[in-house]
């Protein structure tokens, strides 16, 4: 590992998986409109107002991650009303739903005022705490200082 991260000045960034992602993901509103997604918000007004953006910003922001496939619309009529859309996450969005978990749990222990955190996440059938962690493919639990840094498929030269 160290071999590799040594070599870092010669790696290309343009492939990077992280920046990618926050291309994406990586705005405030971005990230609290799939907030509440995952919370089951569907509704365009219930967005704008929960996040607290005015209704271009939401407009643009949730064409957005439809565009990028993380939500997706479906219409819906209320009686005497008009055809409008929904929201509603996709494969794509609901795979960032332990993103999400992880900046809850990092900003509730490290960004929550003295009252404690807004909301706690339970597995809804035994109510236990949930929470993300690091674990590789063979079940381990991996503390962060144990992580090893490979090259992949798509490393790149500068």
């Amino acid at each position: 590992m160290t071999d590799l991260l040594a070599q870092r000045d010669s790696w290309s960034t343009a492939n990077c998986s992280i920046a990618r992602a926050l291309e994406v993901v990586g705005n405030r509103t971005t990230l609290l409109l799939l907030r509440e997604a995952s919370f089951g918000t569907r509704r365009f007004d219930d967005f704008a107002r929960r996040v607290g953006v005015s209704e271009p910003v939401a407009a643009a922001r949730l064409k957005q991650l439809v565009a990028d496939g993380l939500l997706e619309r479906r219409p819906y009529r209320e009686p005497g009303q008009r055809t409008r859309d929904e929201y509603v996450l996709t494969a794509k969005g609901s795979d960032l739903i332990p993103v999400l978990v992880a900046l809850r749990q990092w900003g509730d222990a490290y960004a929550a005022d003295e009252a404690g955190p807004a909301v706690r996440v339970a597995h809804e059938e035994c109510g236990a705490a949930v929470h993300a962690r690091l674990r590789c493919d063979a079940g381990h639990d991996v503390p962060p200082g144990e992580l090893a840094v490979l090259p992949g498929p798509g490393l790149l030269s500068a």
